[in-house]
């Protein structure tokens, strides 16, 4: 009530209004882009409205509120206060030093201004040196070493506290585990240095194109992906998307050197991933000849940037300048513009996927957009469209995402023709001609015809096939397409009808490649139950749904006989995942198609002498952690599950016992001190598990 009275002075009422609307809108983009790492608004219109709200606080100087956005930096941890003691599985630690962000423009007048307010903050002094390093779009990450061994790997979080990832950081092999022995050109054995996780463009694109085979949401850019990667549970996911780092600023007590520059050079001598690109300014002309030539040059690179970062070299000087609230007042990050290009909509097709999913896709002149030729971008469902007014022969701006995926951002009116129609979302399939539905709540239109739809039956069968699923060798997408075309293929049973002397005599392929094939359809029928499940293509059923479904009905008779309500029981899952998993075990086509694959002997329960080799571990809960010699922290934990154990991801007084490799939290080994819990090393362990 108190606030309110402070409004009633404002003389004017909008600006008040704005106030609030904007700390409201900032505050759900940083939950979207720090925590759920699906930014919908733009970089540049979130720093306008964050600059427009600076102007607003500093004319109303009455409304200061230190929970404003312009107070704080975006934080990844997603309850946002700071308070728990766990964040998504991973143990929250204090930042030594905060981690601050960095004021930013777009404006190389903003640069200059930015330099003159540095020249005056030093009062006078003529020896100013600018560290111009590019801008790396990914995650921020502080590395904590101690003894010369990587202890800590802590997210910025809210700049206060972060989550440490160590375990997910270790993956990357360009983050350097155990330091050589200090000699006088390289840092101390403890310190700190911070730097940015990056999903390089490759690992991005083979990435992206297995989600969209497997119709699951792309990720926007590479930062998004490197984000959502790093707060992953499992390590060997993290390991196998494929992460890098740059690292780009060094912090600790008595450190060597006098500079920024130095001190990274130091710890590049180390083996650290510094970037080649830092140069050493030593005026305004070297600066702006540095941001104009990585505008262009960073098309080349292997990783996104989306800027360059300048900060003053001497650390005295730093000292001397010192901070805001939120941000060093000896850095600044200038933005590069995302390049754009006119041209013209000559027609809008659609592709169906393998859920049934319709989308609709523009194809367009060609145009020559970040070094390459863009005809064709996703236009996402009929909603968007509609966002856009798009008409048909339209002109419309076209934008690199994260400087990868093409996408529509506007349509240019002026230059619309008088008769243009709007663009009409199509109502039937454009593969089989059956009437699409919608879905309340949904924002696709999906063709309902599962077991007649070219497209949906293919997709199926490469889903059924692929590595995580059945992994059969030898029925790539080429293929599939050849079979089908036959006739010999149209839903996944009829993958093991397939007879070896008919594909030995198709050109291409001969006794070798039959033979291989036969032999990955005989091997395909040991893959175990809970892939078995996840390879029937059941709606929203992915690899880790399946699993626990698996575990929780050990046969595909129980998963059957199961109502929704009691799916829902089931860890993850939620009332559509069970209802989707209901409507698909009740229609008859897919009953037939399951039987067929028990037929052919498949796994359709688990097999207890595979899954369940002991009840040695029954009842027990375990922690793993720490790093391990003899075996990965996935295998360690799926030994724990095949002895009857449950693994837990913290300490409490009901942790049975603790598995510890080297370089264990020593949070929860303080923990486990404290409440008495056991310690086991490796060979402990596993002479504990042997028959």
């Amino acid at each position: 009530m108190q606030q309110l009275s402070l409004f009633d002075d404002i003389e004017q009422p909008s600006e008040r209004e704005e106030i609030l609307a904007l700390r409201k809108e900032l505050e759900e983009q940083n939950y979207n882009y720090y925590v759920l790492s699906a930014p919908v608004m733009s970089d540049r219109e979130f720093d306008e409205k964050m600059h427009r709200l600076e102007e607003l606080e500093s004319r109303h100087p009455e409304l200061f509120d230190p929970k404003s956005p312009t107070q704080h930096v975006g934080s990844d941890i997603p309850s946002g206060n700071g308070q728990t003691a766990i964040s998504d599985g991973f143990e929250q630690v204090q930042h030594r030093y905060p981690m601050l962000s960095l004021a930013n423009t777009y404006s190389e007048e903003e640069i200059r201004d930015w330099l003159r307010r540095v020249y005056k903050g030093l009062e006078g002094q003529t020896n100013v040196e600018i560290v111009c390093e590019l801008k790396f779009d990914g995650l921020s990450i502080s590395l904590w070493y101690e003894r010369g061994r990587l202890v800590r790997a802590v997210t910025r979080g809210d700049g206060v506290r972060g989550d440490d990832v160590v375990q997910n950081i270790r993956t990357i092999p360009t983050i350097p585990q155990v330091l050589p022995a200090p000699t006088p050109d390289t840092l101390p054995p403890t310190f700190e240095i911070r730097g940015e996780v990056l999903l390089p463009w490759t690992n991005f694109d083979r990435i992206n194109r297995q989600r969209e085979a497997d119709e699951e949401p792309l990720f926007a850019n590479p930062r998004n992906a490197a984000s959502g990667t790093l707060k992953l549970l499992n390590p060997e996911t993290v390991r196998e998307r494929g992460l890098d780092a740059y690292l780009y600023y060094v912090l600790g007590e008595n450190l060597p050197g006098t500079t920024h520059y130095e001190r990274l050079e130091r710890a590049r001598n180390m083996g650290f991933h510094i970037s080649d690109a830092i140069r050493v300014c030593h005026s305004v002309e070297e600066v702006m000849d540095y941001i104009h030539y990585w505008d262009e040059q960073r098309k080349t690179l292997p990783v996104a940037t989306d800027g360059v970062v300048l900060k003053v070299n001497s650390l005295a000087q730093q000292e001397m300048l010192g901070y805001t609230a939120k941000t060093p007042r000896w850095a600044i990050a200038f933005k590069f513009a995302a390049e754009k290009q006119l041209t013209r909509l000559n027609s809008v097709s659609y592709q169906v996927g393998r859920t049934g999913a319709v989308t609709p896709v523009a194809n367009m002149e060609p145009i020559l957009l970040s070094g390459t030729i863009v005809k064709r971008a996703t236009l996402n469902n009929e909603d968007f469209i509609r966002s856009l007014d798009l008409h048909e022969g339209d002109f419309v701006w076209v934008e690199k995402g994260g400087e990868i995926i093409p996408k529509i951002t506007a349509v240019e009116p002026a230059k619309r023709s008088a008769d243009a129609r709007p663009i009409a979302f199509i109502r039937t399939c454009p593969e089989c001609g059956a009437p699409l539905v919608r879905t309340e709540g949904e924002a696709a239109w999906r063709c309902p015809n599962e077991s007649g739809c070219p497209p949906q039956q293919k997709g199926k069968i490469e889903h059924f096939v692929s590595r995580k699923a059945m992994n059969i060798d030898g029925l790539g997408a080429e293929t599939i397409d050849l079979f089908y075309e036959k006739g010999w293929l149209r839903n996944i049973a009829d993958i093991y009808d397939l007879r070896r002397e008919e594909i030995a005599a198709l050109p291409g392929f001969g006794d070798k490649s039959a033979e291989r094939l036969m032999s990955g359809l005989e091997e395909s029928k040991q893959v175990p139950w809970s892939r078995v499940l996840f390879a029937m293509g059941i709606r929203f059923v992915g690899e880790t749904t399946a699993k626990k479904l698996a575990k929780a009905y050990p046969s595909i008779d129980l998963l059957r006989a199961a109502s929704q309500e009691e799916l829902t029981q089931v860890e993850d899952v939620g009332e559509e995942i069970a209802k989707a998993i209901v409507a698909h075990l009740s229609n008859a086509e897919n009953l037939s198609v399951i039987e067929r694959l028990r037929a052919a002997g498949l796994q359709m329960e688990t097999n207890e002498t595979q899954e369940r080799l002991s009840d040695s571990l029954d009842g027990k809960s375990i922690v793993v952690s720490g790093v391990f010699r003899l075996h990965s922290r996935d295998e360690y934990k799926t030994m724990i599950e095949a002895h009857g154990g449950k693994n837990v991801s913290s300490v409490s007084a009901k942790t049975s016992f603790i598995l510890a490799g080297e370089n264990m939290g020593p949070a929860k080994l303080e923990k486990a001190s404290k409440l008495g819990v056991q310690i086991l090393s490796e060979d402990e362990f596993l002479a504990m598990i042997e028959p």
